[in-house]
């Protein structure tokens, strides 16, 4: 029985860490300064595959230059991870900086100009396919899922404290 508890602990132990760490990835690293996406196509491959989280630092948009990669708001509740191929200051106000862009999986070059007051930021890093986990969460039945799974969770990690007090009474009980 004593090496089913040590099993038991191990295992709940290591859950507990991974759960963590995922929270920490999805989560945590907002607080840290990073903005993170899920990667929804195929166009930065082979650099970003698609059901990547990538985690994005804001950059100064001065230091641009053809050969970065960068995030940028498309619309309100679109974003876009590209390639800067050049770098465009308007003709009246050379302050202001637009950037062409294209996907290095593209053919053609993005068909607008990026302005610089769209710019998110630089991508740091990315993490495969963590993406999809993130996404499966977000959506209802994995919100359910991952609600029951913390619930779970919680569960096993008082379980072995239950049954050790009823086994100390158990003992109590039969020197009595």
């Amino acid at each position: 029985m004593n090496s089913l508890k040590k099993v038991f602990d191990i295992f709940t132990t290591v859950l507990v860490v991974l759960v963590a760490a995922l929270a920490i990835l999805l989560v945590g690293m907002r607080f840290a300064g990073f903005k993170v996406f899920t990667v929804l196509s195929g166009s930065m491959e082979p650099a970003y595959h698609t059901g990547s989280v990538i985690y994005v630092k804001e950059v100064d948009y001065t230091t641009l230059q053809a050969g970065d990669v960068i995030t940028f708001a498309i619309s309100e509740d679109m974003v876009a991870t590209h390639r800067i191929v050049g770098v465009v200051p308007d003709d009246e106000d050379p302050t202001v900086l637009r950037y062409r862009t294209k996907g290095d999986a593209n053919d053609a070059e993005d068909g607008t100009l990026v302005h610089y007051k769209n710019i998110v930021g630089k991508p740091v890093f990315t993490i495969p396919y963590l993406g999809y986990i993130a996404s499966y969460i977000q959506s209802p039945p994995g919100s359910y899922i991952a609600i029951a799974g913390a619930a779970f969770l919680l569960m096993l990690t008082f379980i072995p404290d239950l049954f050790a007090k009823d086994e100390e009474e158990d003992k109590k009980s039969a020197k009595a």
